[in-house]
């Protein structure tokens, strides 16, 4: 096989029912998911089986899941059948209540860090953020794009965040607040801004 093909050398690229400009919304979108997942792969070499065995595999399943979120971002046209089906917003749901059980009670504001792996959850949960973002810009330029690619990345950025809490929950790594914070979470949970 050549991983070549020389066809983007015109600053083209080709998606799942069309070509499009390497720029465009849409190649962002999916290639700042695929950015989020390398970090979120980074983070699988960091973590020891022996603490982590529960992480790892809910790990694995999300980037099967963020190749098919790319995916479907990827897709014009109704070119093929969406892979990322909505039950997986619901079980990070349920990932995110367990996390927030076992971390402790938060109550302001953290900095980024910790243990390498905590570190690397974070990059991808603002990775994730970022792709969030570029996938509401790009359903103002297409209406049909994905809604659970939304929603799961939405649900995802959260659970990076109580994952990465867990991860220095698990190896005693004190999350540091931010001094300057103001009490914003209430059992664990952000509170709903009015």
């Amino acid at each position: 096989m050549r991983l070549y093909t020389r066809t983007g050398d015109k600053g083209k690229t080709s998606i799942i029912g069309g070509r499009v400009e390497k720029d465009d919304i849409r190649v962002e979108a999916y290639g700042t998911v695929d950015e989020a997942n390398c970090f979120v792969g980074q983070a699988v070499t960091q973590l020891d089986p022996a603490i982590f065995q529960d992480i790892l595999g809910d790990l694995e399943k999300i980037q099967h899941e963020l190749f098919d979120c790319g995916g479907d971002l990827a897709t014009v046209n109704n070119k093929r059948e969406l892979k990322l089906m909505p039950d997986t917003v619901e079980y990070l749901e349920k990932k995110i209540d367990e996390l927030i059980e076992e971390a402790p009670e938060l109550e302001r504001f953290i900095l980024p860090g910790g243990a390498p792996a905590a570190a690397s959850i974070h990059l991808a949960r603002t990775v994730t953020r970022r792709a969030e973002r570029l996938v509401v810009s790009l359903i103002k330029v297409d209406p049909n794009v994905s809604e659970t690619a939304l929603q799961y990345l939405n649900r995802l950025s959260d659970y990076f965040f109580a994952l990465a809490r867990v991860i220095n929950f698990r190896l005693n790594h004190k999350d540091v607040e931010y001094v300057r914070s103001a009490k914003v979470f209430r059992d664990g949970k952000r509170k709903e801004e009015k």
